[in-house]
């Protein structure tokens, strides 16, 4: 326990918010007219408000809350299509908890399996596999999703089915990039942003240069961060004391775990499996060029698109968000959580209305599971 004690000792924490402080005043940022630092990972989010670092910091920071949830930007016609596939009689749907219960446009996965869908909750698409052979006469899907963080070990189960030869198991891949959706953000007029703090869990696969282009291009200042409040903390330090010097350079707070190349044995099966789609839409961010992953030719019997004829290339659809959810807006930083209208009232946890309320990462969730813990206090 020492090692993780280390990362949230609250002497140094104090030190460390006390240098902020300091060079916040030296940038001459104020509440008025603050420095606006997004993180882009809806991890960092929800550690963010844990610890109250959005309270300990000046008011000269403000932080914005990225689109690093990939439950979150999933759009609502994908959702559908999994209900699609799921209420098929031959499917054993498979998917990760926190995909249960975000809303489709007639129901999520949870009301779907409550109406009957063979839908069962795994903890990795190895569980999936292992369902697949006891029930060779079912289809069993594995629903993919994910950033980069999740993509090799679909990656490495595709490549394990095709050794064993297994025949009724394929996924339905969902899986998304970091880089495409902040170019897209930084190339909006309209976007506030001084610097970012970056992807810990993702960049322990692609490493620290898929972000070159933020500080070469557009000359705004990264820093790959932990997920302890004071890598959060040394993070943002990071970031300010770049903007203070006029620097703007990809910067490693998590060396302990991410590697500047990445992990090679990772990228390899992702490479080996995966391809880039044309294009994938994001919720809030529309469609994306090259921000999705598809499954290569090479293993296409394992591909749920092509074997049920859904998604990309079957006719597929965009779906309206309910009216009034500023899903979209929230996770593109354009408003806060508590500034939609629907926000606390028709959309709470038990009663989500967008995605953003449900996912384990989901910005509305912090600011509701938070919010109401330091009302309890």
């Amino acid at each position: 326990m020492r090692y993780v004690e280390e990362f949230r000792d609250p002497v140094a924490a104090k030190s460390i918010l006390a240098a902020i402080e300091k060079v916040v005043g030296e940038i001459g940022a104020t509440a008025e007219k603050p420095v606006y630092i997004m993180e882009i990972c809806g991890g960092h989010t929800h550690a963010i408000f844990r610890y109250g670092l959005d309270r300990l910091t000046p008011a000269g920071l403000e932080f914005i809350h990225g689109p690093g949830c990939p439950v979150c930007v999933l759009p609502m016609s994908r959702i559908d299509e999994c209900v699609e596939i799921a209420e098929r009689p031959e499917v054993i749907f498979t998917t990760f908890g926190d995909a249960m219960r975000v809303p489709g446009s007639r129901k999520s996965l949870l009301q779907a399996k409550a109406d009957g869908a063979d839908i069962r909750m795994v903890y990795s698409p190895l569980d999936a596999l292992e369902i697949a052979r006891r029930n060779p006469d079912r289809e069993v899907v594995f629903f993919g999703l994910g950033f980069e963080t999740t993509t090799p070990s679909t990656a490495l189960s595709i490549q394990q089915a095709a050794r064993e030869g297994l025949s009724n198991f394929t996924v339905f891949c969902n899986h998304i990039t970091v880089p495409p959706p902040i170019k897209v953000l930084l190339d909006d007029p309209s976007m506030m942003l001084d610097g970012f703090v970056g992807p810990g869990h993702v960049s322990m696969v692609i490493g620290t240069h898929p972000y070159d282009f933020i500080a070469a291009d557009y000359g705004k200042p990264i820093v790959v961060a932990g997920f302890e409040p004071l890598d959060l903390l040394q993070s943002v330090l990071m970031v300010l004391e770049q903007i203070r010097d006029g620097r703007a350079e990809v910067e490693n707070q998590y060396a302990r775990v991410v590697p500047e190349e990445g992990n090679p044995v990772s990228l390899a099966a992702i490479a080996d499996v995966y391809e880039p789609r044309p294009r994938f839409e994001w919720r809030g961010l529309g469609e994306i060029d090259a921000s999705g992953l598809r499954i290569r030719d090479a293993y296409k019997s394992f591909d749920a698109e092509a074997r049920f004829k859904v998604g990309y290339g079957a006719g597929e659809r965009s779906v309206q968000e309910p009216e009034g959810c500023a899903c979209g807006q929230v996770m593109t930083g354009r408003v806060k959580p508590h500034q939609c209208p629907h926000y606390g009232t028709t959309c709470t946890p038990e009663m989500p209305l967008g995605a953003l309320m449900v996912s384990s990462e989901g910005a509305c969730a912090a600011y509701y599971q938070y919010s109401a813990m330091e009302a309890a206090e």
